[in-house]
């Protein structure tokens, strides 16, 4: 049964960098999502969670199974963004996030991402650890 009530907030905050845009300065697009990657990441460790240790010790990856993106206003060279994060639905074998860029207090960005984790032997589904899926489950409260 997957739980569907929203986690607590966590921010990134992040500057774009010259190598983030394009020629007129705004960023481009898909870098949005190496933010997002870096906002779900900083959150895991944040909680403790070590995807390095995760995947060598439990054999267990998370992969992108599926992306919503809506762009709003560009970004621009050395705008400080903050990235949202926060877990929408906790599946048997998946997690799935709303995240979003803000400027100040402008929406830019949103998205929702869903992450599959597999098995890093096989890339198979695999259920989320009991250790991971308690942590998750407490950071919900």
């Amino acid at each position: 049964m997957a739980i569907e009530t929203p986690t607590p907030l966590s921010t990134l905050d992040i500057r774009v960098y010259y190598e983030d845009t394009d020629a007129g300065g705004v960023m481009y697009y898909a870098n949005y999502l190496k933010f997002f990657e870096r906002g779900r990441t900083e959150w895991l460790r944040r909680l403790g969670v070590n995807q390095s240790e995760l995947a060598a010790k439990e054999h267990r990856l998370f992969v992108i199974k599926k992306v919503e993106i809506q762009y709003r206003i560009p970004a621009r060279l050395d705008d400080l963004l903050s990235i949202h994060s926060r877990i929408t639905r906790l599946g048997h074998a998946s997690i799935t996030f709303d995240q979003s860029a803000l400027r100040g207090n402008e929406l830019l960005c949103q998205s929702g991402i869903q992450v599959a984790c597999v098995d890093a032997r096989t890339y198979r589904p695999a259920a989320l650890t009991h250790e991971l899926r308690t942590l998750l489950e407490k950071a919900q409260n």
